[in-house]
């Protein structure tokens, strides 16, 4: 079956890729790296650090084997044959909104983590000035917020904007798989922002019993309504519960450099995925940008 031109940006979670017959085994590979971020984004019902961990390290895979594809000779002297057309322009600025979104969300993710280890600093040092630490943390999670909003709306803007395929099969196939890469990668990040950006929730009531007293169905019950939320939305509670307590001791100072603790690791974990995903996506548009300069 071809493709069909016209429906090349839509119904991406329902339909599958159909490729000419003749296509390199390259081309199936990209296929199944796509397929594989579909049934996984779909087979989320919320994000998470560990499923947006796994996403991107497919992201990095995708890249890596689109990139072999675009080594061949015969997509090279496709893209080369229609280096004036307006659909080979979009894919290669599409390219580049790709590096800007991950260029941004690093920065804003190395921002969190240096304000995350001013707070480790300050809980060490056990010195009065946590408090303004806190607030400068709360400040810096607004401003990261406020960017995450600007980004989403943009990605959500640039959505769709591609021009139709009226070519021949080799150049169709091609530009078909470009653009599905830079849809779920679109996809992607717009769940690593949305769960950055989530806002910070309040405090639950301690309505509960102490855990001495729990029964197990209520630890259970518990621990998967922990489950739910992200490593910063429980450093955001934390924060919220010592700054609660005048005193500033015991449980809530323990809860808080635990919290800190377990965000810094995922911030660590999450840079370097971010990182070998920019090296794959940079190496992709470098190919794309050497096809068109020969």
């Amino acid at each position: 079956m071809a493709l069909s031109p016209s429906k090349t940006k839509t119904s991406y979670h329902t339909r599958s890729i159909s490729l000419p017959a003749q296509s390199h085994p390259l081309t199936l590979r990209v296929e199944e790296q796509i397929r594989r971020l579909r049934s996984s984004e779909a087979a989320s019902i919320s994000s998470s650090s560990s499923s947006i961990l796994q996403n991107l390290s497919g992201l990095k895979d995708l890249y890596d084997c689109v990139d072999d594809l675009l080594r061949l000779p015969l997509t090279q002297q496709a893209i080369a044959h229609e280096r004036s057309d307006k659909c080979v322009n979009d894919v290669l600025e599409g390219s580049l909104r790709i590096l800007e979104v991950c260029g941004t969300t690093r920065d804003l993710i190395s921002q969190i983590r240096e304000c995350v280890l001013d707070l480790q600093s300050s809980f060490r040092r056990n010195k009065r000035e946590v408090s303004d630490v806190v607030n400068g943390y709360m400040i810096t999670r607004k401003k990261v917020n406020k960017v995450i909003l600007k980004c989403l709306g943009d990605m959500k803007r640039n959505k769709n904007i591609s021009s139709g395929l009226k070519k021949d099969q080799d150049i169709v196939a091609i530009i078909c798989i470009l653009r599905e890469a830079e849809d779920i990668t679109v996809s992607m990040f717009e769940s690593l922002l949305s769960l950055i950006s989530r806002p910070t929730i309040q405090s639950k009531p301690r309505g509960w019993p102490l855990v001495s007293k729990l029964t197990g169905t209520r630890q259970a019950a518990h621990n998967r309504e922990e489950a739910k939320f992200s490593e910063m939305e429980k450093v955001d509670t934390a924060l919220s519960n010592f700054t609660a307590q005048k005193s500033h001791k015991g449980n809530e100072v323990q809860d808080a450099q635990k919290q800190l603790a377990a965000l810094e690791s995922s911030i660590q974990d999450l840079e370097s995925e971010l990182d070998c995903f920019y090296r794959s996506s940079i190496k992709t548009r470098v190919s794309l940008l050497n096809i068109l300069s020969n």
